[in-house]
């Protein structure tokens, strides 16, 4: 499977999904830290891809997204934003919204 492939399947796989580098528990950087904080404090499972050890997936993501910096918060296959975006919406609400009709979403009927 091609790189481009991968990513496609990572989005579709998962409904909420940030590409950061490091970890949410061991960021590599301030901004991965800020976003995965935000995140984190919405209260719901999150995937995260660490793009410094998948360098294939830290050079061509920025291609397929059209957004060169991480890091990346996708919701339900769509670019949300990087560091700032995440801030903001997160201090506005927004966030917990998003993250909330997006888990919502991905439960099956039942649960």
């Amino acid at each position: 499977m091609d790189i481009m492939e991968t990513i496609k399947k990572q989005l579709q796989d998962n409904p909420v999904i940030l590409y950061m580098k490091g970890s949410p528990n061991a960021p590599q950087c301030g901004f991965s830290m800020r976003a995965s904080q935000a995140l984190m404090e919405c209260g719901k499972r999150f995937a995260y891809v660490d793009v410094l050890s998948n360098p294939e997936i830290r050079q061509q993501l920025p291609v397929y997204a059209n957004w060169p910096t991480f890091p990346q918060l996708w919701v339900n296959g769509e670019l949300v934003g990087g560091c700032d975006i995440i801030s903001e919406m997160h201090e506005q609400g927004e966030l917990k919204s998003l993250i909330d009709s997006a888990a919502a979403e991905d439960t099956p009927a039942g649960e």
